[in-house]
């Protein structure tokens, strides 16, 4: 293999939505460095969903690495096993994969979660560059967790404010991710995480599916603690568009052509967390009540969840659909509001649509996410409680769709909308930052 080739080797972490956002930022290089070839090391049920037809995309290799499962493995029925499981493999089962190629690769690009990306990129004596797919301030919370657990102690008040850190004046103990100030310390995912600050200083560049403008106080403060913090974000707006998000196979958009403008509640709760049956008879019961119309991506088999009288009686104002182009969706002139878990890349579709949100977190940033929606960029609001009631989600309706506070947050929303399209523009700070990373990749 000459010298002056280039082979990035990319390892994606095949859980929850990290591995789709990771490919299109490689199809995006790939688009701009067309002599570069990529070898993209999965799961093979994560690059089964990703490369349908098992083959390359281009100059994008699929290479499946060993997912940790030992033979004969069923499941427990417990959602994170599998991830502990895969994360005793690692970094062993990568740099298999890795000889198993015989190739010389040239860069290392993984996935944030994987700190060992530093020293794998020092056997193979490349440079590394992680890529981070939450928000910039679930990053300096991790990274900083020594220095946070070092000021706030044991014994911390739950409202008291992380105000040594910039711009976290108005978030709380309480809107931490478990593992920082409270909860299992050493559980899986953060043990993970809090390793990151240890590892990141070693990477030549940290890309992040962000835009600078969101929050440019935090972006600036972990620029100036890395080599290079590229915020290439938002990625609906920078990268290639998968095939899938052309399709709408379940006819939401033709359905939503019928209904008003911003009359739509749209209901998503992410790929991973489903709202237990109390608070899902609450929402249908707000909705039912106001005679709101909604388009709901339920994910599951639906009358294992609800009676099948009630889904029939609901179906008179709005839509079940077992995936949808959420994009599309809430591009829709229809859609007034989006309920959701607050996951992060949720966060930007509705920003690039500029759809007010009613957050319901679940786990990992979603908490501190839904606190900056409501308190730091005011684009939305938080449920009230953390958990729907049928009163709970009637007031946050009536918020968005009928107070004036509503009014403003639907004009901040559009704001953002704004500055997150002009970053995606050739002379935008997403884009200048893509071409760094382009840059650096090829040099």
């Amino acid at each position: 293999m000459e010298e002056t080739h280039k082979h990035v080797a990319v390892f994606a972490f095949p859980f929850t939505t990290h591995a789709a956002p990771l490919l299109n930022v490689v199809r995006a290089i790939s688009l701009a460095a067309p002599d570069v070839d990529f070898t993209f090391f999965g799961s093979a049920k994560s690059n089964a969903s990703l490369f349908p037809r098992g083959e390359a995309e281009g100059k994008i290799k699929p290479h499946d690495v060993w997912d940790g499962l030992p033979e004969g493995y069923k499941p427990s029925g417990n959602p994170e096993e599998p991830v502990d499981l895969f994360f005793k493999a690692v970094p062993g089962n990568f740099l298999t994969a890795v000889a198993e190629t015989g190739c010389r690769f040239s860069c290392l690009l993984t996935d944030g979660f994987f700190w060992f990306g530093a020293d794998v990129a020092d056997q193979l004596h490349v440079p590394w560059i992680p890529f981070w797919t939450a928000g910039p301030r679930a990053l300096l919370l991790h990274v900083d967790i020594d220095e946070i657990q070092r000021r706030m102690g044991n014994d911390v008040l739950e409202d008291k404010t992380l105000d040594f850190l910039p711009d976290f004046s108005t978030i709380r103990i309480v809107d931490l991710p478990q593992g920082i100030i409270a909860g299992d310390f050493e559980a899986t995912i953060p043990s993970v995480l809090n390793k990151l600050g240890k590892y990141y200083p070693r990477a030549v560049a940290i890309a992040a599916n962000t835009f600078e403008e969101l929050d440019h106080i935090v972006v600036n403060e972990l620029k100036s603690r890395y080599q290079k913090f590229l915020s290439i974000g938002p990625l609906a707006l920078t990268t290639p568009m998968s095939f899938s998000s052309y399709f709408d196979e379940y006819g939401c958009l033709e359905w939503l052509d019928k209904q008003k403008s911003t009359s739509v509640a749209y209901i998503s709760f992410g790929s991973v967390a489903i709202p237990p049956k109390l608070e899902l008879l609450a929402i249908i019961e707000a909705l039912e009540d106001k005679k709101i119309p909604f388009l709901w991506s339920f994910r599951d088999n639906l009358e294992e969840h609800l009676p099948q009288k009630l889904i029939q009686r609901i179906n008179k104002y709005g839509k079940f659909v077992p995936w949808t182009s959420q994009l599309k969706v809430l591009l829709h002139r229809a859609v007034g509001v989006f309920l959701t878990h607050g996951g992060w890349n949720s966060i930007l579709e509705s920003i690039i649509a500029g759809v007010p949100m009613i957050c319901r977190p679940f786990f990992g940033d979603q908490v501190l996410n839904m606190r900056c929606i409501e308190a730091v960029w005011g684009i939305g609001v938080g449920i009230e409680g953390g958990k729907f009631t049928k009163d709970r989600t009637l007031k946050a309706l009536e918020f968005i769709f009928h107070s004036e506070k509503g009014i403003k947050i639907k004009q901040k929303i559009e704001v953002q909308k704004e500055i997150a399209c002009n970053t995606a523009l050739a002379y935008g700070s997403s884009i200048k930052n893509f071409r760094t990373l382009v840059e650096i990749i090829i040099k």
